[in-house]
């Protein structure tokens, strides 16, 4: 029954096109040195998808807390994150043509910390990102958006020395495939 509602595909075809613009956004700004650009980046797109696609997921990690919380249920889960990964990878392939050569766009451990570092830091900052979603989620307004903007910009510099700042598995994943670079994925 679900399948056959427009209102479900539309679901599906905004988190893939959320993700898409999200990717892309932070992949363009992977550019610029540091990970300020892609902080700011990151949470400016988070925060404009959240007020004017009606607070999307466009994060796998996010989509699978909400099915634990019971938010979600499995079926618009599986498709959802279905459409996040295809939107990053199509995100992914735009940048690779996009950016120069030697631009960084897959997340990696830092040479100056371990991959438990890392590890540590990724999951602290999901979990902040998951805090400020469950918080979030039954409000439509500006607020919301600039509390989920501020939470992506806020784990990306704080995980971002360490292993990235992805808190998006789709987001790793995309650039991973289209790279070929597999480097301590399973941090991020």
């Amino acid at each position: 029954q679900e399948l056959r509602s427009g209102c479900f595909w539309r679901g599906v075809l905004v988190e893939a096109l959320a993700t898409f613009i999200f990717v892309g956004m932070v992949l363009g700004a992977s550019v610029a040195p540091g990970p300020l650009a892609p902080a700011l980046a990151g949470g400016l797109a988070a925060g404009v998808l959240a007020c004017t696609l009606g607070a999307p997921q466009a994060n796998p990690a996010l989509s699978l807390a909400l099915l634990c919380t019971r938010k979600l249920g499995a079926l618009r889960v599986a498709t959802g994150i279905l459409a996040q990964c295809a939107g990053a990878l199509l995100a992914s392939a735009a940048a690779c043509v996009a950016v120069p050569d030697d631009a960084n766009l897959t997340t990696r451990v830092s040479a100056a910390g371990t991959a438990g570092q890392a590890l540590a830091w990724e999951t602290f900052a999901t979990f902040q990102l998951a805090l400020v979603t469950f918080a979030t989620a039954d409000q439509a307004t500006p607020h919301s958006g600039l509390a989920l903007g501020s939470a992506v910009a806020a784990g990306t510099l704080a995980a971002g020395s360490f292993s990235g700042g992805s808190m998006n598995p789709a987001r790793s994943l995309g650039p991973a495939i289209v790279t070929g670079i597999w480097d301590d994925h399973w941090v991020s």
